[in-house]
């Protein structure tokens, strides 16, 4: 079985549920999740006027291929009612594949690992909990210290563990 890291955002409706409802339909799926990171709030990246977000990391095991994968993933989505919208924009579900394995997969539609994921404040944080000693298979990096390098590069570091 494949290891796979996963992205999960929320910015819409009762976001933490929406969160955790989108873990329960990879689990229907068939993919076997192994950690949940916990819930961070953070503040919207790329348009900036919207609610804020909570973003969570999920580490799971599949014996779909990274198509496979992402089609699940998008399915998930439009499951949940996401519809196309602007890009970095409110969205009830986001679901992103971010790592695959040690694989790099560079095609139209699908990326591997994330390009954007050392880059993002609100996928690091929930990924460096649940993951810190994962190299990045590019870049050649922890986890945590990719967190650790933004952090000291950016002078906001949005997230905020979501306490119960």
């Amino acid at each position: 079985m494949a290891v796979v890291f996963l992205g999960i955002g929320s910015n819409l409706g009762n976001k933490k549920a929406n969160c955790l409802t989108a873990i329960d339909k990879l689990l229907a799926g068939g993919s076997e999740v192994v950690k949940i990171s916990s819930p961070y709030d953070s503040k919207p990246w790329g348009v900036t006027d919207q609610p804020d977000f909570v973003n969570m990391a999920v580490e799971a095991r599949t014996t779909m291929s990274p198509r496979e994968l992402l089609d699940a993933l998008k399915k998930i989505e439009t499951d949940m009612g996401r519809e196309p919208g602007q890009r970095w924009g409110p969205r009830l579900i986001d679901l992103d594949l971010l790592l695959y394995d040690d694989l790099i997969i560079q095609s139209d539609d699908l990326v591997v690992p994330h390009p954007l994921l050392h880059e993002r404040d609100f996928v690091l944080m929930p990924l460096s909990e649940i993951a810190p000693d994962l190299v990045h298979p590019v870049i050649g990096k922890k986890i945590v210290e990719l967190k650790e390098k933004l952090c000291n590069e950016t002078d906001h570091f949005s997230e905020q563990q979501i306490q119960d």
